[in-house]
Order: structure tokens, then sequence, then C-alpha cells
């Protein structure tokens, strides 16, 4: 038997991050590589959404990303606010788990499932067939009307080329809450449909390119390991409401 009680190391386990700890992460994606150099991911999308999110509402994010900005969410909208967060993933999910737990967030739900136009079951490998998903294991599927949500301030998609299978399967809950809707786009083909499958919702929209370096990131780094690199997102609001992004260009 080890007898020897030497302290853990526990500083190569464990991030710093702008909004809160997160366990360190071995995927080689850009947004572990933002978070492990820079303590964040996609600032300027957090600056956005910052301009009109209050205490005491409700945010539905679909893809986790890790908790990213699960923790700014959390944030913004308090302990008398909700965030419920859908990620199909499973390692990405006990990843995002992990991370919530670490920081002690009991506003936000963590939901194992795809959102989008019915409930049932389908495989990873079918949403996402340029991963290493395994194409027999299977995910949850729901929509966003199954979950009978009261209120929804903001719908943020994270995932590129979803939100309108999404949508397809939310009429109800948007039709009653009017939240803002704020997505990543994908291909043009699939952004002229989810762009068409907002305004016939009764939104406006406008182009919101955010930087994936932030010159001022948490972490004080001056490496730009993204040089030019920006997300292609849109903002939506509904038509009736008084949100304007007057800064952005209307689409």
């Amino acid at each position: 038997m080890n007898t020897n009680h030497q302290p853990v190391d526990n500083s190569r386990r464990l991030w710093n991050t702008r909004y809160g700890v997160m366990a360190a992460m071995n995927q080689d994606n850009p947004i572990v590589q933002s978070l492990r150099q820079y303590g964040e991911w996609i600032e300027q999308e957090l600056d956005i959404l910052g301009s009109f999110l209050q205490e005491g509402q409700v945010v539905v994010e679909f893809g986790g990303e890790y908790a990213a900005h699960a923790l700014w969410l959390a944030k913004a909208v308090g302990d008398q606010g909700r965030v419920i967060v859908a990620e199909p993933r499973r390692i990405e999910f006990q990843q995002l788990c992990a991370n919530l737990a670490l920081n002690g967030l009991g506003n936000v739900h963590a939901e194992a499932m795809w959102l989008g136009r019915q409930s049932g079951f389908t495989s990873l490998g079918e949403l996402f067939p340029e991963s290493s998903a395994s194409q027999t294991e299977r995910v949850r599927t729901s929509t966003l009307d199954e979950q009978a949500l009261d209120e929804l301030h903001l719908l943020k998609i994270n995932l590129p080329g979803a939100a309108a299978a999404l949508l397809a399967g939310a009429h109800e809950t948007v039709r009653r809450c009017r939240p803002i809707i704020y997505l990543r786009l994908a291909s043009i083909g699939q952004a002229v449909t989810d762009i068409s499958a907002l305004k016939e919702l009764g939104y406006r929209c406008w182009s919101h390119l955010p930087f994936m370096f932030n010159k001022d990131n948490f972490a004080g780094s001056t490496d730009n390991n993204f040089p030019g690199c920006v997300h292609q997102n849109i903002i939506a609001a509904p038509i009736e409401g008084r949100q304007d992004f007057d800064r952005l260009q209307e689409i």
C-alpha cells in the first residue's frame, strides 16, 4: 500500500476563466483552445447579449460548449433566473455538468437532448455525421414546445444549422414568449433557411460578426491564434417589440 500522502497537484486539472473555474479538457477544438489560452470564448457574443439580458429572466441555450457561456448566463440572470442548457453529445454533456458543479450553479439545468422538430430518439452519428460520435449511440430528441416553459427571454442556438428544425418545434413557445433569438449560421443555403424561419415567426434579423479573438481577453494574452476569424451570427427580435440593434446591419 502506498503510504506517501503527498498533496495532489490540481493546478493543471482546473482552469481559471473569466466567469468561473473549469475542468481541464483535452479536446482539440477552437472552444477548448480559446478557454485554455484566453480564459474565455467569443466574448463579443456575451457583450451583445449583456445589452438586454436582465436578472430573473429565463434562457435556453442549445449546444453546451462545456458551459463556456452558461457560466456567464447564470450570473446575468441571477438566482431568481433560470438557464436551461441542452447538449446532445455525451462527452460534451458530461464536461458541461462537471463545470456547472465546480461553480455551484443551482440556477442552471442541464439536459442531455437534441432540440428539434419532434420527440423520440436518434443516433449521434446522424446528427453529427462529420464527428467521431458512434453511429449507434442514441440520444433523446425533444421539441422546445414540449418543455412547457412559462417564460423565455433568450433562445441561444450554438449549433450551426440547427435553428430551422428547432424553431419548427418551438412555434407555440415563440408565439407566446417572444424571446430574443441568437444563433450561429452554417452554410449559405442553410443560413437562408434559418433566416426565413425567423421572419415567418415575425422577427427582424441583424447580422452579428463577433471576432473569436478578444485583445482584452481574461488571460491578457497578446497571441492571436484566430487572426481575422469571426462567427457568422444572427440576432433576431420580434417585430412588435422595441429592441433595435441599430449598430448592426439588418437583413
